[in-house]
Order: structure tokens, then C-alpha cells, then sequence
């Protein structure tokens, strides 16, 4: 049976394909605004003058169906850098996320000095030009989908482009897909099978990944006590966004998140 990952990454090639009849790699690359220096999040993380959360909009996800669709992406985003988000992430996968590159877009306008990951699933090279066309600043690269002769390919490119790559993995059978090159080095503490979340998914990896890496912790995040246990344990980074976007306002949540982390 198809698991939901596979499906996803079923849907994103045909989506490729569509945007590559529609607009030719060679026409895309034309497009790149090579005068955009973009942003680095990894030097963000570790100057300890940010709050270390990574703040993410996202409309829906395959797990919890619908979490805010009210709201624009200009809107959220904005509200958490006003608040003191180190980082964004915007999802650009539009089938089970709801997400759009114009999303990215509409942050990059409204934010344009903070890092933006753009959160989709990478499966083409054509994905990483036109990551640099969005002016995004860091791309995912997702272990459970790649091998690591891409992983490391789409990271050259990536790294070409002037974009940081922030790898993620799930579990420990995928560390030997780490390609030393990598930027961020991302734990999701979600079971792909099941959805479960555990943040003990976070601590037990940490242990094994390369000592040189900006260490990410994604998912399950609803708690300042679970970062602030994280924090102590090396991670520099945390990926939040169904805990604030669930807010009718996730800038005043992101804000309120904050106090109580800082206290």
C-alpha cells in the first residue's frame, strides 16, 4: 500500500513535469535574479541574538486536514518576524498543503531580509532553479525520498545558487544518506507511518549526526518546556507551524509562545 509520503511525491513529479512544459528550464533560469544575495539562516541560528524558532505558514496537512485558510501568507509571515522568529518556512506543495509558490513569494516581499525556507518535496533539479527564482534561502531535502548521490548533487546545485540546504531526516537507517556539505541537519520527530510525534525522535539522533552541523528540531513543538530541553541538548533551530497557525492570529501566538520561553 501507497503510504501518504508516496503519494505526495507521486503528485509533486507530475506537478514538475507540468511546470517544466509550462515554463522551460532554460526560460526559468532566465528569470533568477542574480543581484538577490539571499539571507543565511544557519548564521541566524547560531549568532544567539534570535530566538531560534523557525516559524512556518501552512493552510492544511495530510494529518490534521485544514489548520487556518483564512489567512494570507504576507500576513502570517510578517506577524512572525515582528514578534522575533529567526526564520520562516513556507509551504509551497499546493495538493496536501494548500500551499503555493506565490505563498513564498508574498513572504520574500514582505520579509525581505529574513531567511525563508521553501518547505516542499524535492524530487528535480528543476525544484532548486526555481527555489532561487522565488528567492528562497534554504531548500529541504528529504532523506526518506532521496539517495544520497542526489542529496548530494541537489546540494552542489543548491549550494551554486547561493542557497543553504537544510537536510531532514526521520530515522537513524537514513544518517547514512548525510552528505558532510549540508547546512542544517533537520530531525521531524513525525512518524511518517503513523503521524505519531515524539520529541525523543529529536534527542536520540542528535546523538549521531555530524558535530559541525546546524541541528533542527521539526514537528510536535507545542511546548516552550520541549525547547527549551531541546536547546539544552545542541539543537539551534526549531520548525513550528500547526502550533501557532491554529491561532486566529499566529503572529500574537508566536508572540505569546515567546514570553513563555523567555520568562
Amino acid at each position: 500500500m501507497n503510504t501518504i509520503l508516496d503519494k505526495i511525491i507521486a503528485n509533486n513529479r507530475e506537478v514538475v513535469n507540468f511546470r517544466k512544459e509550462k515554463l522551460p528550464l532554460s526560460e526559468l533560469k532566465k528569470r533568477i535574479d542574480y543581484n538577490y544575495h539571499p539571507n543565511s539562516l544557519c548564521k541566524a541560528l547560531l549568532s544567539g541574538r534570535t530566538s531560534g524558532i523557525i516559524a512556518e505558514f501552512k493552510r492544511k496537512s495530510p494529518s490534521k486536514g485544514i489548520i487556518n485558510d483564512k489567512l494570507s501568507a504576507e500576513t502570517v509571515t510578517k506577524g512572525y518576524v515582528e514578534n522575533g522568529a529567526s526564520g520562516l518556512s513556507v509551504l509551497t506543495e499546493e495538493k496536501f498543503f494548500g500551499g503555493s509558490p506565490e505563498d513564498l513569494t508574498a513572504a520574500r516581499m514582505a520579509n525581505p531580509l529574513t531567511p525563508i525556507l521553501r518547505k516542499d518535496f524535492m524530487v528535480d533539479e528543476y525544484q532548486i532553479y526555481e527555489s532561487r527564482m522565488l528567492k528562497a534561502d534554504v531548500i529541504l531535502l528529504i532523506a526518506a525520498v532521496l539517495d544520497k548521490e542526489t542529496i548530494s548533487r541537489f546540494t552542489v546545485l543548491a549550494h551554486e545558487l547561493g542557497m543553504e540546504v537544510l537536510l531532514e531526516l526521520h530515522e537513524e537507517r537514513e544518517l547514512e544518506k548525510i552528505d558532510d556539505t549540508v547546512d542544517l541537519i533537520g530531525i521531524n520527530n513525525r512518524d511518517l507511518k503513523d503521524f505519531s510525534v515524539s520529541i525523543d525522535r529529536s534527542l536520540e539522533l542528535i546523538k549521531k549526526l555530524p558535530e559541525k552541523a546546524v541541528k533542527i528540531s521539526e514537528s510536535g513543538l507545542s511546548s516552550p518546556e520541549s525547547i527549551l530541553h531541546l536547546m539544552y541538548n545542541g539543537f539551534k533551530g526549531f520548525l513550528i507551524g500547526e502550533n501557532f497557525m491554529k491561532a486566529k492570529n499566529p503572529g500574537k501566538a508566536f508572540n505569546e509562545f515567546l514570553l513563555k520561553l523567555t520568562l
